[in-house]
């Protein structure tokens, strides 16, 4: 759990010092891989929480969510189709029931 803190407390700090500005032709690319990493690390938090974590089921989830969003969007894009969308419906309701169970562990837990 420190790792994880200490490796978010340098990114944020690294986000912070070296902005970086993504082009508006990419920006669907990247918010929906964005949320699809988002729901891989929301994903695995709360496996750690249910002791069911393993670092590889997590890390290809991670990387193999990330570019087969990126892969739909690029896709619909060309296709003139906005499957954008669907990825951020379909990450978005992942990471919220994660969210909730992940506070429903925290509010068991201190009851």
């Amino acid at each position: 759990m420190i790792l994880a803190l200490l490796g978010l407390s340098v990114g944020l700090l690294l986000g912070s010092l070296c902005p970086l500005t993504i082009p508006v032709t990419y920006s669907k690319l990247f918010s929906v891989a964005l949320l699809a990493a988002l729901d891989s690390v929301f994903g695995g938090f709360r496996s750690a929480l249910d002791d069911r974590f393993d670092n590889t089921v997590f890390m290809s989830g991670f990387f193999v969510n990330g570019l087969l969003a990126a892969f739909l969007v690029y896709a619909g894009d060309r296709l003139g189709i906005d499957l954008y969308y669907v990825a951020l419906l379909a990450f978005g309701l992942r990471i919220f029931q994660n969210l909730a169970i992940i506070r429903r562990y925290y509010l068991r837990k201190h009851r």
